[in-house]
């Protein structure tokens, strides 16, 4: 303990030294200790009686400096007076001490003691006379709490948080705490590496009056921790040490080896100390009658106290610990109610309002309510425990009766082997079930083979496997449907923003089952680009009807027992796909989804596809065979559901059998709100986002979509917003909080667009065309380029014909000698003076050489091209066409159109020029598609060239 106290005169500060060392001494005279003191103040031996008769002085120099360090001013002198010559007295060691460097020596708990640091704790508060352990992991707080245990000042105030979820050792706002709390002193404590562990013991109740700001206490213990110059005199027989320290700078000057110590400190969080207030209780002993009040409330305390103990003899011993610390914890009224509320699982709030309350009598109430309450609960465990006990205790007696009448059954000869077990639990399965007549022919046939057989034989298992697969599929067992339309429509666009063509075909199903009061399977095929929610959808249209779902993909099976199943004689045999789906959905009408059927391989194993071919023709699946069950199964309530990128590799007859609705891809709207409802709260939630300030702008979306994710699906989509939100993430975790990515910011997060303009010409000159192409993104623009290879007029060496490159494929080569060839004649045709294909070569590209490029459809904005080459006239702006051409100049039909006309809009393309074989797809188009476009529908090429070259043809 380090105490400090203003002394001025010289006779006075010997005084309290030598009245230490007296009272150190216990009576024995230090007399060569004293000599070097006289010496060195010019004193006599006539004073040594005074010296020694200090020790006697009530004002013992421990006990002075407690008394000054835990009150607002020391006995009799004024802090702020700092004259020239102080003494500072420093116990640092001795008898008596603690064995443990670490704990603080003891010292008076002080009456009032006003500034102390803020501890605070979550679950229940620390009531008066009680100890508890508290972990302490901020550093600040803990540098905080060594200084004071340093200067002999172990307490702190401890209150309770408002938020019991908040696990900081620190509060960053008064109002985070609850403002009446416990004066507690800091007994053992233990420094680790990463935490302070304390023992405290609550002593008074203490009220929260305001933050105190550490500067200012900084001062006061950097003024007492401060070690300037010091001469130790040490006292063998006892180990204590005391130091007198004189800042007189007359004495410094002389003194010899001295050492100077500065204590630096850094500057602490200022709500780590506080400023309290004693809270004391209301008095009550004027008051006679709530004495009385106060006993008998304090009686009914101890009676449900020892109820407690009856239930649970947890309670008694920590009763007996209790009472043996402290005997008037339960004799004292007021601390009575602090030991009743502790022995409580209440809530924090109900503890604290028992902490916070003055009136004794309404503390006692309160404390009563509690312990009512613990009391039911605990009797309420004791009956639950008590009836699990008996539960448990049944159970054990009807093991030990089954086990000894199975010795007496087997001792009689009366008990079933597991032969017999095993055909009666075939039996119990089938009691509920409708089984048809072959299927249950053959169960009854295996039946009486398993009987005589012996259960070790190999064919028992065999036969056993084989009952076991027959006996648990769903004979006559149906899922109940949903017939609502409302219901089913809901539950559709919930799950999926678009594809109403696949919306429209479901609620269709379900009216005409509706109408009809019964159900049939259908097959249906959804074909369309990867990523567009063919495979997702099944789980909502099983989930619409009501029923059981299961998928299964065949893409790469190359072995037809996958679908139609083993023959029983091979090892290992298994039903196929679809008998297994029956045996898990345990119903006959569940929604099979069938994946990837355009990717089936055929091996010598034999060709799945053609085996589909019973399985999916709704004629045939009413008596499907599989190869191990070997009895007829009913699939016709079953919905098959397959799905396929392409068609083109799915046999014409599988074809055949399919309904086949095309699911194209998702336009740039359509993308941002599947993004904005769906994908953006799924990559929150899987991000633990969304309870943060974090928000994607839809533009920052749009500009996703068009530059980053232009392919017909949302799967890229959803990889570039999960990889957006993993780095908010990231920066959340750095501590950035509220984080919004916009347009502007949105290339931190995704690096540089993937995707530029689309337009290579602002102003497209003579022999320049845009076309449109479709793409597996989605759909794009394409720009055909024509230029004649005669460089002057009198080139001798200049051949006619046409020069292609760009990785042009075969089809589109064969387009552009046919587009050439009509281009030649329609010349001709509108001007017979023209000579240019006679006497020049043309070169025909097309940009981004290094994608192959092939179809079609790039016939007429060939032909149009060279024809505006030939005449020198450049086609209208912001134009664009698609068409496939014939050699007579007819425009035939294209695909894509949705695709292409997409890609138009992003272009910024307006007038656009269709085949007419394409206007009933276009029709058919969602209205923000065409919104806004000029459409034009061709038969011949003169209706194109009257487009293209709307001035010259006019």
């Amino acid at each position: 303990m380090l105490a400090t106290r203003q002394v001025t005169n010289r006779w006075s500060r010997l005084q309290v030294i030598a009245g230490q060392y007296g009272r150190i001494s216990r009576g024995k005279h230090v007399n060569h200790q004293l000599a070097r003191l006289y010496h060195r103040h010019n004193l006599t031996a006539d004073s040594h009686g005074q010296l020694m008769n200090v020790r006697r002085n009530q004002w013992s120099p421990r006990l002075i400096n407690a008394r000054w360090l835990c009150s607002a001013k020391p006995p009799g002198d004024d802090p702020k007076d700092k004259k020239s010559n102080q003494i500072k007295v420093k116990i640092v060691g001795g008898k008596g001490a603690a064995t443990n460097s670490n704990v603080p020596a003891q010292v008076v708990v002080p009456d009032y003691f006003p500034d102390v640091p803020c501890l605070t704790v979550s679950r229940s508060p620390v009531y008066p006379l009680f100890v508890k352990v508290i972990e302490v992991t901020n550093k600040d707080l803990i540098q905080l709490l060594l200084r004071r245990f340093k200067i002999g000042q172990p307490y702190a105030g401890v209150f309770l948080k408002k938020d019991k979820k908040n696990t900081s050792d620190v509060v960053y706002s008064l109002d985070d705490i609850y403002p009446v709390g416990t004066f507690v002193k800091i007994g053992d404590y233990a420094v680790m590496p990463d935490k302070l562990r304390m023992f405290v013991q609550g002593h008074r109740r203490i009220r929260l009056i305001d933050r105190l700001e550490i500067d200012e206490e900084e001062d006061n213990i950097e003024q007492i921790a401060s070690e300037d110059h010091q001469e130790e005199i040490i006292i063998e027989d006892h180990g204590e040490t005391v130091i007198v320290e004189d800042h007189s700078e007359e004495i410094e000057a002389k003194q010899e080896g001295q050492e100077t110590v500065q204590s630096q400190t850094d500057k602490q969080d200022p709500l780590l100390m506080i400023t309290t207030e004693n809270w004391t209780h209301n008095s009550y002993d004027d008051n006679p009658e709530l004495k009385t009040t106060i006993k008998a409330i304090s009686q009914e305390i101890m009676d449900t106290v020892r109820k407690l103990i009856k239930f649970n003899p947890v309670y008694y011993e920590s009763l007996q610990h209790l009472i043996e610390a402290n005997r008037k914890m339960v004799e004292d009224p007021k601390h009575l109610a602090d030991f009743a509320a502790s022995l409580t699982t209440s809530e924090p709030e109900e503890l604290q309002e028992v902490l916070a309350e003055q009136d004794i009598r309404t503390r006692l109430l309160l404390s009563l309510e509690l312990l009512k309450k613990e009391c039911a609960l605990a009797e309420l465990q004791h009956q639950i425990g008590k009836e699990v006990e008996e539960k448990n205790a049944n159970v054990q007696r009807k093991y030990l009766l089954q086990e000894q009448l199975k010795i007496i059954k087997r001792e009689l000869g009366i008990e079933k082997d597991d032969k017999e077990a095993i055909m009666e639990k075939f039996k119990e399965r089938l009691k509920e079930k409708t089984v048809p007549e072959e299927a249950q022919k053959a169960i009854d046939e295996e039946l009486s083979r398993l009987s005589v057989l012996d259960s070790h034989s190999q064919e028992f298992g065999v036969i056993r496997n084989y009952l076991d697969w027959l006996t648990n599929m769903p004979w006559g067992q149906y899922s109940s449907e949903n017939f609502e339309i409302d219901k089913a429509k809901q539950i559709l666009n919930e799950d999926h923003y678009g594809l109403d063509d696949i919306k429209d075909r479901i609620l269709e199903f379900i009216a005409v089952g509706q109408l009809k009061k019964s159900v049939h399977g259908k097959i249906i095929c959804f074909v369309g680009p990867p990523g567009v929610g063919k495979t997702s959808i099944g789980k909502s249209i099983a989930r619409a009807l009501n029923r059981e779902f299961f998928r299964f993909s065949v893409g790469g099976m190359t072995d037809v027992a996958e679908i139609k199943g083993h023959r029983r004689t091979y090892v290992g045999a298994m039903p196929g796909k679809v008998i297994q789906c029956l045996k898990k959905t345990k119903t006959s009408n569940p929604v099979i989804l069938i994946d990837e059927v355009d990717k089936i391989s055929t091996s010598y194993r034999g060709d799945p596809s053609s085996a589909l071919l019973e399985l999916l023709d709704p004629e045939q699946n009413v008596n499907f065979l599989d190869h191990y069950l070997d009895v007829p199964v009913d699939l016709s309530n079953v919905l098959f559901i397959c799905t396929a990128n392409v068609l083109d590799t799915i046999p014409g007859p599988l074809q055949d059998r399919m309904e086949v609705i095309n699911v194209s891809g998702y336009i740039a709207n359509e993308k941002v709100a599947i993004a904005e409802h769906h994908l953006v709260p799924f990559a929150l939630n899987a991000c633990g986002l969304q309870d943060r300030k974090v928000s994607l702008s839809e533009d920052a979306v749009r500009t996703l979509v068009e530059s980053y994710c232009r392919e017909s699906g949302v799967r890229n989509l959803q990889k570039h917003i999960e990889k957006i939100f993993r780095k908010v993430a990231l920066k959340v975790v750095q501590g950035n909080d509220d984080i919004t990515i916009d347009k502007n910011n949105l290339e931190e997060f995704v690096g540089k667009p993937v995707f530029k303009s689309d337009r290579i010409y602002e102003s497209t000159p003579p022999g320049v065309v845009m076309g449109l192409a479709w793409t597996a993104l989605g759909g794009s623009t394409l720009y055909i380029e024509t230029v004649s290879n005669t460089v002057h007029g009198d080139d001798s060496k200049s051949q006619s014909g046409i020069e292609l490159t760009g990785q042009l494929g075969d089809v589109m080569k064969e387009s552009s000698r046919i587009a050439y060839t009509y281009a030649k004649h329609f010349v001709r045709k509108i001007d017979d003076n023209n000579k240019f294909f006679s006497r020049s070569g043309i070169h025909l590209h097309v940009p981004e050489g290094a994608t192959p490029k092939d179809g079609p459809s790039a016939g007429c904005t060939i032909t149009t091209a060279l024809i505006s080459l030939a005449t020198n006239q450049p086609v209208k702006q912001n134009f664009a066409m698609t068409g496939e051409i014939s050699l007579t100049g007819k425009i035939l039909p294209v695909g894509g159109i949705k695709e292409k006309l997409i890609a138009a809009r992003r272009a910024g393309v307006d007038c656009i020029v269709l085949p007419a074989g394409n206007n009933k797809e276009f029709k058919e188009l969602h209205s923000s598609i065409t919104e806004g476009l000029n459409i034009h529908f061709a038969e011949t090429y003169k209706d194109v060239y009257d487009v293209a070259f709307e001035n010259v043809a006019n």
